[in-house]
């Protein structure tokens, strides 16, 4: 049985697993200033980082849940799944491998 490409469809997987698991990566990105500073403030803190880095550890709490809970973002995310899942079942080539670069000398 083939599958249909445009099939829409989420399995239990991809909703509790796959679509979260893209939903982090993209709060990483967008929260990236909120990290740096975190870990910049553990690096020059050392063993007094859970002490001094309250402060860089709630924003960045706070920009990761505020992502992580908004359900125009997971809409966002499962098109970008969906997406991403009907080019696959065109062509069978993982998002990975399309994303990688192609050598530049044989």
């Amino acid at each position: 049985m083939a599958l249909d490409p445009a099939d829409q469809h989420l399995r239990h997987v991809e909703k509790d697993v796959l679509i979260p698991k893209k939903m982090r990566e993209k709060a990483r990105e967008r929260c990236s200033e909120q990290i740096q500073d975190f870990t910049k403030c553990c690096k020059d803190s050392g063993v007094l980082m859970v002490i001094k880095c309250r402060k860089e550890n709630s924003a960045l709490k706070e920009c990761l849940t505020a992502y992580y809970t908004d359900p125009a973002f997971y809409e966002e995310c499962k098109m970008e799944y969906l997406k991403e899942r009907e080019e696959f079942r065109r062509t069978g080539i993982p998002a990975k491998k399309r994303l990688q670069k192609l050598p530049t000398s044989m």
